[in-house]
């Protein structure tokens, strides 16, 4: 191992001992003899998965609200980081670059719950804040992915298109994204797939779907009811995992 190896080595470790040292964790707790049965007695709770019989139709109507909130939001994400991508990858001039590039670090450095807490003061409860938000921390993701394809994308055909008298949407069209189209669709589709996990968790701070009924339920104790949602958005994870991996094989890798 090299001289700089050993340095990083031993800067990650002090870092580490000065973050335990600064924080208050009590690992030893999880040592104690009487963890164990703790943890089985809490994990007991949430088993078997069950629901009031007039709760199962809200339960599927949550999980719809979840699917639709991550597809409309990854959806609209993925045309507005297209419109700023545009201009972040340095084809409208030094100043647009600056400036869209600005917007898409400002999207995405917020998180996706800050973005809820902040759509729900300003379009209230419900999916309408949650879509907002996933649309946009995911168009800053989304934007500055497509920023860096179109950098690397050749421009000959686009050229030969403005040379043949064509406009700059025309030659954007037809010369550039027929050859970005299978990559712009691959970072989409792995955009939704992180999209319907954090819909789950935005009704946390009010914003529908799955995540604000699992906060109900565990906000009163019932383990095994938000056991029950807790299931519901296993289902649909691995739902929207196999059918955004199949949309990858049959258009993206042929």
């Amino acid at each position: 191992m090299s001289r700089r190896a050993l340095l990083a080595l031993l800067f990650i470790l002090i870092a580490v001992i000065c973050a335990y040292a600064y924080l208050p964790l009590n690992l030893s707790e999880l040592a104690a003899s009487r963890t164990p049965a703790l943890l089985a007695d809490y994990a007991g709770r949430f088993w078997p998965p069950t629901l009031p019989g007039g709760q199962w139709t809200g339960l599927l109507n949550a999980a719809l609200e979840t699917l639709a909130m991550s597809a409309i939001g990854t959806l609209a994400a993925a045309l507005l980081g297209l419109a700023l991508a545009l201009p972040a990858s340095g084809r409208w001039g030094a100043a647009a670059l600056a400036i869209s590039r600005l917007l898409l670090n400002a999207l995405r450095a917020i998180p996706e719950l800050v973005w809820a807490m902040l759509m729900v003061l300003a379009a209230g409860l419900g999916p309408n804040a949650g879509t907002l938000a996933l649309a946009l921390h995911t168009a800053g993701v989304l934007g500055r992915l497509f920023a860096e394809a179109l950098e690397n994308t050749p421009s000959s055909s686009a050229d030969a298109l403005r040379m043949a008298g064509a406009s700059r949407l025309q030659a954007f069209l037809y010369g550039t994204l027929p050859n970005l189209w299978p990559q712009l669709l691959a970072y989409t589709l792995y955009r939704w797939e992180n999209n319907i996990r954090m819909a789950s968790v935005l009704g946390f701070v009010g914003a529908g779907g799955l995540g604000q009924m699992l906060y109900v339920h565990l906000s009163l104790f019932q383990e095994s009811h938000a056991s029950a949602v807790i299931l519901a958005m296993l289902l649909l994870v691995i739902g929207v995992d196999g059918f955004s991996q199949w949309l990858r094989q049959r258009w993206v890798i042929r």
